[in-house]
C-alpha cells in the first residue's frame, strides 16, 4: 500500500502529532510552503536540542517526527549524524544552536553541564524559552530558573517519566514546572515528546515529583521482585505471576486514592484494613519467605514500621498512618 505524504515524513505511527498535510496539488514542494491557507511542517515552530545522549537523541527525533525544524548540538559531533540524516540541522556552537530555535531544549548529564554549556551563550537566550530536561534537585531547578530569567528567557524545568523508547508516545508523562505561560504557548510543540503535565509556577516541582515518582517505582519494583522470587521458589514463572500482580496493583491504586485524603486531613480511620491486622499478615509473608530462602529485608522494614505504629497505640488506624514514620521529626 502506498504511504501517505504524512507517513513518508514522520512514519505515521502512534507517536505522530503532525497535522494531515495538504494534498500535493496544494503544496509548493520546491518552496516547502502550502497554498490555500494550509500549513506544512515548514511552518512549525523551530526547536533546538542541546545534548544528544540516548534521551536527547530521542527528544530530537520526536520533534523531527512531528514536523518541527530541529537544530541539534552535541559536544561529540558524530552523535548528530543519525539525526542529520533525518533532516536535523547541525549547529557548530551552542550559541548558534540557541539562536536557531524558538524553543531551546537542553538534556545533559547534570546542572553543572547545563551551565558549562549555556553560560557562555547566555546573551543568545534573551526572548527564548529554555526547557531544561536534565535531572537534578528542586533547588538546582529554582536556581537555574532565576538565572534564566536574568538572561531574559522564560524557563521550564522538566521531568521525563519514560525511558528513551517511550519519548513521543502520548501515554508518556513529561512533567513541567516554571513558566505556565511558556508551557501554554509551546504546548503543541512539547506534545511531540509526550503528554505535557503542568505542575505550576514553582520551577522546582517537576524535579521534586520526578524523584518522588522514581522512588515509588523502585519500591513497586522491589515488592514485585520479592513476590516473584517467593512464588518462583514453588515453580511459578514470572510471566504467569505478572498479570495477577498488575491486576492487584490496580486495586492498590484505589487504596492510594483513599489514603491521600486521609493524609491531607491528618486523620487515619481504619475502616478498611487496620495496621494491627496487616502486621499479622506480614508475619505470614516473612514465614513463607524464610521457608523458601527468600531475602526478607524488604518485608522486615514494613513489619518494623507497622510494629512501631501499633506500639504507639495506632494499631486500629489505616496503613496511611505510617506516613508519620517517614516525616521529619
Amino acid at each position: 500500500m502506498r504511504r501517505s505524504v504524512r507517513q513518508e515524513f514522520c512514519g505515521g505511527g502512534q507517536s505522530c502529532h503532525c497535522r494531515p498535510f495538504p494534498s500535493p496539488a496544494n503544496v509548493d514542494l520546491a518552496q516547502g510552503t502550502a497554498k490555500n491557507g494550509e500549513l506544512t511542517h515548514m511552518s512549525r515552530e523551530t526547536v533546538t536540542v542541546i545534548g544528544l545522549g540516548q534521551m536527547g537523541s530521542a527528544l530530537a527525533g520526536a520533534f523531527l517526527a512531528a514536523g518541527h525544524p530541529t537544530t541539534v548540538w552535541n559536544r561529540t559531533p558524530g552523535k548528530a549524524d543519525a539525526l542529520a540524516a533525518k533532516g536535523a540541522t547541525r549547529a557548530q556552537s551552542v550559541a548558534e544552536a540557541v539562536e536557531a530555535g524558538e524553543l531551546v531544549v537542553v538534556c545533559v548529564l547534570d546542572y553543572a553541564a547545563v551551565h558549562e554549556l549555556l553560560d557562555p551563550a547566555a546573551a543568545s537566550l534573551d526572548g527564548r524559552v529554555l526547557v531544561n530536561l536534565t535531572s537534578g534537585s528542586p533547588e538546582q531547578a529554582r536556581e537555574t530558573a532565576a538565572w534564566a530569567a536574568g538572561q531574559g528567557a522564560r524557563y521550564l524545568d522538566g521531568g521525563i517519566m519514560s525511558t528513551p523508547p517511550g519519548v513521543g508516545n502520548p501515554a508518556s508523562m513529561i512533567l513541567y514546572s516554571g513558566s505556565s505561560e511558556a508551557l501554554a504557548t509551546h504546548r503543541e510543540a512539547l506534545t511531540a515528546l509526550g503528554d505535557p503535565v503542568d505542575l505550576g509556577e514553582d520551577a522546582g516541582l517537576a524535579s521534586l515529583y520526578d524523584t518522588g515518582l522514581l522512588g515509588l517505582m523502585w519500591s513497586v519494583f522491589g515488592g514485585w521482585l520479592h513476590a516473584t522470587a517467593l512464588v518462583g521458589a514453588d515453580g511459578v514463572a514470572a510471566s504467569t505471576f505478572a498479570p495477577l500482580a498488575i491486576r492487584w496493583l490496580t486495586a492498590v491504586a484505589g487504596f492510594m486514592d483513599t489514603y491521600a485524603g486521609q493524609i491531607d486531613a491528618g486523620h487515619y480511620p481504619g475502616d478498611d484494613a487496620t495496621i494491627d491486622v496487616q502486621l499479622v499478615a506480614v508475619e505470614h509473608l516473612l514465614h513463607a519467605g524464610r521457608d523458601r530462602g527468600i531475602d526478607g529485608r524488604l518485608p522486615e522494614l514494613h513489619r518494623e514500621l507497622m510494629a512501631r505504629a501499633v506500639a504507639d497505640g495506632h494499631g486500629g488506624d489505616s496503613y496511611a498512618r505510617l506516613i508519620e514514620a517517614f516525616r521529619k521529626g
